[in-house]
């Protein structure tokens, strides 16, 4: 069953899943959970060092329980997923069946500029590459991965999407709900 008060932020890595979701939880005072986060906290180590031993395999299968788990809950949250998440092993259909679904749709342009100001050794998709092969990366990454984030209830694009935005476009389905 849906739940309207169960958000999760969907997009590619740097589109601001995880900032957007500590400020919109805070207007909503629901708690935020990273699913990242989630999933250190579980294995005990960094996503990196998960994908380093074990392989992007393990990692998607680990992301797909910890992602079942929370959704199972009966509390109200706002989850900013890792950006494959919905990609894999029906996650997205899954997010969808229990909650709100939300895709940041952010210009290639302004993920490479954040991608770029932040440390690349967090990402293990882009570890060790330079600005023209994130780039290549970020476009293929994004025509294999829209078809998933298209699915979401709510599709937001632009530069400056506002948790106020989010806010706007959700009330009417948590509306309906009621």
């Amino acid at each position: 069953m849906i739940d309207p008060k169960k958000i999760v932020l969907v997009g590619m890595p740097g589109s601001g899943k995880s900032t957007l979701g500590r400020v919109l939880a805070g207007k909503l005072n629901f708690p935020f959970y990273d699913l990242d986060d989630l999933i250190e906290e579980k294995e005990g180590k960094k996503i990196a060092r998960i994908f380093a031993e074990k392989g992007e395999g393990y990692f998607r299968k680990l992301e797909s329980s910890v992602l079942s788990e929370r959704l199972a809950g009966g509390e109200a949250f706002v989850l900013a997923t890792g950006g494959g998440a919905p990609c894999y092993n029906e996650n997205m259909q899954r997010i969808n069946s229990k909650g709100v679904s939300v895709f940041l749709d952010v210009p290639l342009n302004h993920i490479l500029q954040r991608l770029t100001q932040t440390a690349l050794d967090i990402r293990p998709l882009f570890s060790g590459m330079d600005t023209s092969e994130i780039i290549l990366k970020l476009k293929n990454m994004y025509v294999e991965r829209s078809p998933f984030y298209e699915q979401a209830k709510i599709k937001l694009r632009g530069e400056d999407i506002s948790p106020e935005l989010v806010i706007a476009s959700w009330m009417p389905l948590l509306k309906a709900k009621s």
